[in-house]
């Protein structure tokens, strides 16, 4: 049975969505279909990057994955898809693909040319849709592109470190449903910088010398509730990606509000991290 995921910008406001699926159905068969998100910030490729790559290797081998995120074709907006880690993935080239793979070689990547058989303004609907019926019926990606060795690449959402090797400069690439501030640090390169010292992270007028290991546990239980200064707490640890993230305990953007909005950070701030 195919598995097809999508993960999109388009909102659930409008229609856009129902119509992807409507198609999908009537092209493959016993189709089984996934959304991802379709909230993602508008032309954010890294927020889609950062979502996608988290969530594609849940699904088994063989799964397509539709990225309508930025996707109008432009000779400099190309569509493409790609085989990788027995995924199949259908995007532009906008850079989203190269975060997923993270320097990783893909099987097969080719640039979709199609687009003569099809008069399109939706190429999510009417490409994408095509070159995904394709692969469910096993069909090959050299039927509908030629191959290509290289994709564009995003290099400014990595983190680099200064002269000094005593401070790394990240920035925010996401933030999540509750606020939390999920920065593009990673622990392995974290731990590799830092070896054995003392840091300090700053983020605005934010500051933090510790990284929990989860959410809970910035807080001492041991103290009776009305004394933990529970509300408010801020804090960083890794999260279940491995990224840096800055957080509130129990935040709520509807209410108490989250990281973001109490921190006054938002996508592609600095988050820097000073080394002792």
């Amino acid at each position: 049975m195919p598995i097809v995921t999508l993960t999109t910008d388009f909102g659930h406001k409008d229609h856009s969505v129902s119509v992807i699926k409507a198609a999908l159905i009537h092209q493959i068969s016993d189709l089984t279909i996934i959304d991802i998100s379709h909230q993602i910030s508008p032309y954010n490729p890294s927020e889609t990057a950062y979502i996608l790559k988290n969530a594609f290797r849940a699904f088994p081998k063989g799964s397509i994955h539709i990225v309508g995120v930025e996707s109008e074709w432009t000779p400099e907006n190309i569509h493409i898809a790609i085989e990788f880690e027995g995924h199949f993935f259908i995007s532009a080239d906008n850079g989203i693909l190269s975060m997923i793979l993270e320097n990783l070689k893909a099987t097969k990547i080719v640039e979709i040319n199609i687009h003569k058989s099809i008069v399109t303004s939706f190429p999510v609907l009417d490409v994408f849709v095509s070159v995904a019926a394709h692969i469910a019926r096993n069909g090959t990606l050299e039927v509908i592109g030629k191959p290509i060795v290289k994709i564009k690449e995003l290099t400014n959402i990595n983190p680099v470190v200064n002269r000094e090797g005593n401070q790394i400069l990240g920035s925010v690439i996401y933030i999540d449903n509750y606020g939390n501030l999920v920065t593009n640090i990673k622990k392995k390169y974290f731990e590799e910088i830092r070896k054995t010292r003392n840091f300090t992270i700053f983020a605005r007028t934010v500051k933090f010398k510790n990284i929990y290991k989860g959410y809970s546990e910035a807080i001492d239980f041991s103290l009776p509730k009305n004394k933990r200064n529970e509300d408010g707490k801020k804090l960083a640890l890794f999260n279940s990606a491995n990224h840096l993230e800055l957080a509130v305990y129990k935040s709520n953007p509807q209410t108490v509000g989250g990281a973001s909005s109490l921190f006054g950070l938002d996508y592609r701030d600095p988050v820097t991290i000073k080394f002792e």
